[in-house]
C-alpha cells in the first residue's frame, strides 16, 4: 500500500490500527471492508480512484457495480504463516495449531479465488509476488506502475521497499 501512496494514489484508510512492532510503517487498512461479507459496501462511494486494501477472502463480495484494478500480493504461505505466528505471540495469543493443515487450506483458498477472479469481467489483476519484490524490486514495482498508469512516479515507488522488514523468510 506504501508503494501505491508513493505513486500518487490516494489511500481509503481510517488509520484505526495503527503501526506497531508487526508492521512498523502501518496497516492501510479500513475497517469498514470487513462488513462486505454482510453486504454492507456504501463506504465504496467514496472509493472510486483510490487504493482500498481487501483481503482475499473477500474479494467475491466487492459490489459488481464497479470496476477494479486489483494488485493482488502473493506470499510464500509458509512465511504468511510465520508471520501470522509471531504477531500472535507479541499479542500474547495463542500460535498453536497445525500448519501443514493451515498451509493446504490457504492453497485451497487461493486456487479457488484465483479461479473465481479470472471470471470476473469488471476486475483486472495484476499478481504481485511478494518474494520476488524482496528480492530485486524494480521489475515487481514496475509491472504495478505500469498496471495502475503511475509510471511518472516509478522512482519514488522503487524506493518503499524495505528489506529491513522481511523478517519472516523462509528458505
Amino acid at each position: 500500500m506504501k508503494v501505491l501512496e508513493a505513486g500518487g494514489l490516494e489511500i481509503f484508510t481510517d488509520n484505526q490500527r495503527t503501526a506497531d512492532e508487526d508492521n512498523p510503517k502501518g496497516y492501510y487498512e479500513l475497517e469498514d471492508v470487513k462488513a462486505l461479507k454482510d453486504g454492507k459496501s456504501d463506504w465504496m462511494q467514496d472509493a472510486p480512484g483510490k487504493a482500498v486494501k481487501v483481503i482475499s477472502s473477500l474479494l467475491e463480495y466487492l459490489p459488481s457495480n464497479y470496476k477494479y484494478k486489483i494488485v493482488f500480493m502473493r506470499r510464500e504461505i509458509a512465511e504468511i504463516l510465520a508471520s501470522q505466528k509471531q504477531m500472535l505471540i507479541r499479542r500474547g495469543e495463542s500460535s498453536d495449531g497445525d500448519d501443514q493443515k493451515m498451509a493446504e487450506m490457504f492453497q485451497e483458498h487461493l486456487k479457488r479465488v484465483r479461479v473465481w477472479l479470472a471470471n470476473q469481467p469488471n476486475m483486472d489483476i495484476l499478481y504481485v509476488d511478494y518474494n520476488a519484490l524482496m528480492a530485486a524490486p524494480d521489475p515487481e514495482v514496475k509491472a504495478v506502475a505500469e498496471f495502475l498508469d503511475l509510471t511518472e512516479k516509478l522512482d519514488a515507488m522503487l524506493s518503499v521497499p524495505d528489506k529491513k522488514l522481511y523478517r519472516q523468510k523462509v528458505s
